[in-house]
């Protein structure tokens, strides 16, 4: 029962987090003002997490296990190479603008001070999420006569650069512009400059 209580504060502690991360557009949050926010002080913190990284931690933890357990369904699935990248570059844009607060981490925006261990697990994030799309592309030549216009490596970065740009919008405008607004107008566009039919 107490481990279960543990459990459960734990995850209180994280999602009191990711809600001022929301709520407090560009501010940095201290442990005293999440110890206000769940109600506990912060020594209580610190038995559950020993460091305010380790709760970023437990944040960036959240987001590879929501991504990339998608992801794995995706890559899964019998759907085009195209589809699959489609799928890929919506699931994250869809999943920042439910988490707001996740956007500020992914664009390091919440970890400005923090320690340099966070900024490179979040880099990870993006290098795993552009490796997933650059495998896509080169296994749809073979599969699916499917080329590039540029190398699979250049595609690839270019989709996430794009999905990063409008990720860092989302934050720089406080939330207000969403990541998926007009985004099925541009994704066939981008996607017709993209790929073309192998000769």
């Amino acid at each position: 029962m107490s481990e279960q209580t543990k459990v459960s504060r734990s995850e209180q502690i994280l999602q009191a987090l990711a809600h001022m991360l929301e709520s407090n557009p560009g501010q940095r949050i201290t442990t005293a003002a999440l110890a206000r926010e769940v109600g506990v002080s912060e020594a209580a913190l610190y038995r559950h997490f020993p460091s305010k990284a380790r709760m970023f931690e437990g944040l960036i933890s959240f987001i590879e296990e929501t991504l990339f357990s998608r992801v794995s369904l995706i890559l899964d699935s019998d759907q085009g190479a195209i589809r699959q990248c489609e799928q890929i570059l919506t699931l994250v844009l869809a999943f920042v603008e439910r988490n707001p607060g996740m956007a500020r981490i992914l664009t390091g925006d919440a970890l400005a001070g923090e320690t340099d261990r966070l900024r490179a697990r979040v880099h990870q994030v993006f290098e795993r999420l552009e490796t997933q799309l650059r495998q896509i592309l080169r296994e749809a030549e073979i599969r699916e006569g499917l080329r590039t216009h540029t190398t699979a490596g250049a595609t690839a970065n270019l989709m996430l650069a794009t999905i990063e740009g409008r990720i860092r919008q989302f934050v720089r405008s406080e939330f207000r512009q969403r990541p998926t607004e007009l985004w099925s107008d541009q994704w066939p566009r981008l996607a017709t400059g993209l790929f073309r039919p192998a000769a």
